[in-house]
């Protein structure tokens, strides 16, 4: 297959082939290699300790060429955060973009949202050196695409997603944010931390990686608690004792919630062409979105 930015159907099935090839590449042995997580990347533990992430295309290049070097100025600075293996990466492979990280733990064992916050609260502290070139958040850069670009939704669903879109990015528009800007995760919360062998809490995915608000780092645990009831009143209360600061007492943050749950509908997206799991989901989601029904049903993924 040519190395195109367009790549086959994101499937288990597909994104093995591609593993397969870009093991080859780099000397990796991909035998027994298991999907951990198919989502924005299709995500294989091989039997080495070693992880492997699949891009969905080659338009995905520049975040992984990000996300390596923001994994490079991490260690030097000590920040418990994932690590590259000293390789030539990204790989372009299929027409999809592949790397490899050091595996940090035989499970994936997720913090609390208490770790979550001090991860945060040390993260935000830090400045990026200028040769890292952060880009600024661009909260909607994928929307759209994944709208226009998936003929999996019924028109009606379609033109009222770009309809919500439009609004969406009006409300952004007019934000006033109260926290000082700087570096941010991008996507924040318990499921982009795991503890490591020594237990230690240690952040993955670190493609997202931007210069932007931080209350967009701390906004996923607040919908998550209040929307959804994914963490406790307990949980919540110790991420923003631990963080130091509670995003839902900010005047923006309804706004910036309505935008995070959009985008984790639009995101979901993607999987309902060869999910029917994921596609229930999705049509749920948009149904509470067009009549404002309880999150209470919402299942994480």
């Amino acid at each position: 297959m040519s190395e195109r930015s367009h790549a086959s159907p994101f499937t288990a099935e597909s994104t093995q082939a591609t593993l397969l090839r870009a093991c080859t590449r780099v000397g990796l042995d991909p035998s027994n290699a298991r999907l951990v997580r198919l989502g924005e990347n299709a995500v294989y533990r091989l039997a080495s300790p070693v992880i492997a992430r699949i891009g969905r295309t080659t338009a995905y290049a520049d975040d992984a060429r990000k996300e390596v070097a923001v994994a490079g100025w991490l260690a030097t600075e000590g920040f418990p955060s994932v690590r590259t293996l000293s390789l030539d990466q990204p790989l372009i492979v299929d027409g999809r973009v592949a790397t490899f990280w050091e595996s940090i733990s035989e499970e994936e064992n997720y913090a609390s949202p208490a770790e979550l916050g001090t991860l945060l609260a040390t993260l935000h502290t830090m400045e990026a050196p200028a040769g890292l070139r952060l880009p600024p958040l661009e909260p909607f850069a994928r929307a759209e695409h994944r709208i226009a670009g998936n003929d999996w939704f019924s028109p009606e669903d379609a033109s009222f997603l770009h309809e919500r879109l439009a609004e969406l990015r009006e409300g952004y528009a007019a934000l006033s944010f109260g926290l000082p800007q700087g570096v941010i995760h991008g996507d924040a919360s318990v499921g982009n931390v795991i503890r490591d062998r020594t237990g230690r809490p240690t952040l993955l995915d670190l493609d997202g990686f931007a210069l932007g608000p931080r209350e967009w780092d701390l906004v996923l645990t607040a919908i998550y608690y209040e929307r959804f009831g994914w963490h406790t009143a307990g949980e919540y209360d110790a991420f923003t004792q631990a963080y130091g600061f509670d995003v839902m007492r900010w005047p923006g943050y309804r706004v910036l919630g309505d935008v995070r749950e959009f985008l984790m509908v639009t995101w979901l997206s993607q999987q309902a062409g060869q999910d029917e799991r994921a596609a229930a989901e999705v049509r749920k989601r948009i149904r509470a979105l067009r009549t404002n029904a309880d999150r209470g049903d919402w299942e994480p993924y």
